[in-house]
């Protein structure tokens, strides 16, 4: 009885950690986007005017406010109100992808110790009278997202010996469950940082290998996409075929990577200093190659899609 109870209190504390670790995410980015929330917006209607500034604009938003999902549904949320054109939709969103990557290089630098440095200094700066004051809930919620994380890391390593954990990584053993695992676990947490997350945690605490953690995140890549889709559904079809475009690019990433996964897996393992590196360097180096296709190709992929859509609209298609 003892025993289960311990097992109970381990799991209860892992959720707990995680489900911190997705408020301080949330807060985080609101937090920005009620601070900056219409200069964000106004940015991104001047700046994208061709698809390389528009692919900035996805990649530094997203590395602003650390996460994806918004600013795919900010570009969406655009599309829809006729404020940003749908090429220019697409680009944002390639840009958001490698923005995305800069959480997953902080956590395998084991950066996740400067979370109360943040924490006490946003505090700080939240009750000083001056205009930086404005930022003090940011910053802190930004250490809030570090401090979790090592929650999170810390809560596992008792599941170290556990035989359930064994078998369910166990079950994941393959690049394709490994991919099915990642897609369906960021779908249901919506958000790909958390699960790129977890699996560097995974690698540090010798849970996983570092070569079965990089399927893992290939499929956190279809999974953040998800949310996006759900986003769209009141929406006009122009911001339907925003989001679509974004899940058919990184499936169809992923399914041109996946013959070539053991090259792929082979190149990240022999660039990677150490193992915990290479979930940072498989989601970077996947979402390079994504981004380096799709923004050369975006004018004729852009044209299909247009095709594809038109198609739906007169078949009175539900998306």
């Amino acid at each position: 009885m003892i025993r289960f109870f311990e097992q109970q209190q381990i799991i209860f504390s892992i959720v707990s950690a995680i489900i911190l670790f997705l408020y301080g995410l949330s807060a985080f980015s609101n937090e920005l986007k009620q601070k900056a929330g219409n200069k964000l917006e106004s940015t991104i209607r001047k700046l994208t005017a061709n698809r390389f500034m528009s692919f900035l604009v996805g990649l530094f938003s997203t590395a602003t406010i650390q996460s994806s999902t918004a600013v795919s549904i900010l570009a969406v949320s655009l599309v829809d109100s006729g404020m940003l054109s749908f090429p220019g939709a697409v680009a944002v969103m390639l840009g958001s992808h490698i923005g995305t990557t800069l959480t997953a290089w902080m956590v395998s630098f084991k950066l996740t110790g400067i979370g109360p440095v943040f924490i006490v200094l946003g505090s700080l700066l939240a009750v000083l009278p001056w205009r930086a004051k404005i930022f003090g809930k940011a910053l802190f919620y930004f250490g809030f997202i570090f401090f979790s994380l090592d929650l999170v890391s810390s809560s596992l390593q008792p599941l170290r010996q556990s035989q359930y954990l064994a078998d369910f990584l166990l079950y994941t053993n393959t690049p394709l469950k490994g991919i099915l695992a990642g897609t369906l676990l960021t779908a249901l947490m919506q958000s790909s940082t958390v699960v790129t997350g977890l699996a560097i945690i995974f690698v540090q605490q010798d849970l996983i290998s570092p070569e079965a953690s990089i399927p893992i995140v290939l499929g956190a890549n279809i999974g953040t996409t998800v949310t996006g889709l759900y986003a769209t559904y009141a929406m006009n079809w122009e911001a339907k075929k925003a989001a679509w475009s974004n899940t058919i690019i990184n499936t169809l990433g992923v399914i041109l990577l996946y013959p070539f996964i053991d090259v792929f897996t082979s190149a990240v393992m022999a660039l990677a200093p150490n193992d915990l590196l290479v979930v940072a360097i498989a989601h970077l180096g996947f979402n390079i190659c994504l981004v380096s296709i799709f923004l050369t190709l975006l004018r004729p992929f852009t044209e299909v899609m247009d095709k594809i859509f038109k198609q739906a609209q007169k078949s009175d298609l539900k998306l």
